[in-house]
């Protein structure tokens, strides 16, 4: 029987996934070497733009697999808690018209915890290798 809540569940992961993989695919495809100069402006070591980078690639696609969904959605948190408090938090939450604002990084963030805390969700490979009898 499918519930309603894992139905959302897997939105909320396909979506996040999604978006991550974009994002990560993007600093790829954009030159790292702008995101490196980027994160060494912040004050932020050049290798973890690249550390960044492969947790949002490689993360998108296993979230949108339904592989190691709570791992990658602590790890997306991380990121996106980083990117607020370093980029985000002196722009506002709407921006401050120069930069956008963290509302997005928040919703994302608020998406990456609850998947970190909730049970299942459909279609997951996560539900074959960790089968429960009561789950």
């Amino acid at each position: 029987m499918i519930k309603m809540n894992e139905v959302g569940a897997t939105i909320l992961r396909i979506v996040l996934g999604a978006t991550f993989l974009i994002h990560g695919a993007a600093k790829f495809q954009g030159g790292i070497e702008n995101t490196v100069g980027f994160f060494e402006s912040l004050g932020l070591p050049g290798f973890s733009a690249y550390l960044v980078a492969l947790i949002e690639l490689v993360g998108g696609i296993a979230m949108i697999l339904g592989v190691g969904t709570r791992i990658v959605s602590i790890l997306f948190a991380v990121v996106l808690a980083v990117a607020v408090i370093k980029v985000k938090l002196a722009g506002g939450f709407l921006g401050n018209g120069q930069m956008a604002g963290y509302e997005l990084d928040l919703s994302l963030m608020a998406i990456s915890i609850y998947l970190a805390i909730t049970n299942k969700s459909l279609f997951a490979i996560d539900n074959v290798i960790f089968q429960t009898k009561n789950a």
